[in-house]
């Protein structure tokens, strides 16, 4: 009897649309892995000697057509590392927009822009969940930030909008199970497929043989 009733359930539940695909369990599980805590310590420590050399900084822009005239998006950008040196690459006619959710970070980014003279960053507060970008961008790198992002698939379908046709999403992080300031290729590259991306290019060159870069479009 109570098979029947579960049976007879299950049924109506169908019938009135409310039974949940598997794709969106999917979805939710894996915005709910874990990941670490977003950094707020010193800024400062980003701009270490050498930083430029063991990221190879400059053929990661190459690999994503950061050239000058572009709009460019770092996503999680701390002390404005990255934004400075996009910055140098875009010049006059681009734009970087250095977004992050930590006000304290975008506050530092705006003092650096004051003393080092940078007219082409424009910092932005953004949500854990959304860049909040306010023009389409040619590229996006997230640094360094993936690993920190409680909810992937939703930032990254938020940003597809936000993309100029030909637009190259990197991500550079290192291989870890989340909450120990990495997360795994393979997470994601799952988590870009299920937000709309596929995969462009993938390199290992990056540092100690841990980091990996990856390369997304939209589909």
């Amino acid at each position: 009897m109570i098979e029947r009733i579960f049976l007879v359930s299950i049924f109506l539940l169908q019938l009135q649309g409310l039974t949940v695909h598997p794709q969106v369990v999917a979805a939710r599980q894996t915005e709910n892995r874990k990941t670490s805590t977003p950094y707020t310590g010193d800024l400062s420590i980003f701009d270490s000697p050498g930083r430029d050399e063991r990221l190879q900084i400059n053929r990661v822009m190459d690999i994503l057509a950061i050239t000058p005239g572009k709009k460019v998006a770092d996503i999680g950008a701390g002390s404005g590392w990255f934004s400075v040196r996009a910055a140098m690459r875009v010049g006059d006619a681009g734009t970087v927009y250095a977004v992050d959710i930590n006000p304290d970070a975008v506050r530092y980014i705006e003092s650096r822009i004051r003393k080092e003279n940078l007219h082409n960053i424009k910092p932005i507060l953004g949500k854990p969940d959304d860049p909040l970008l306010p023009a389409k961008v040619d590229a996006v790198l997230l640094l360094k930030t993936y690993h920190e992002v409680a909810q992937p698939i939703t930032l990254l379908r938020n940003l597809r909008s936000s993309l100029t046709p030909g637009a190259k999403v990197g991500v550079i992080d290192r291989n870890g199970n989340g909450e120990n300031h990495g997360v795994a290729r393979e997470v994601v590259i799952r988590e870009a497929n299920e937000a709309g991306y596929h995969l462009l290019e993938k390199y290992d060159f990056i540092k100690d043989g841990m980091d990996y870069f990856l390369v997304f479009g939209a589909k």
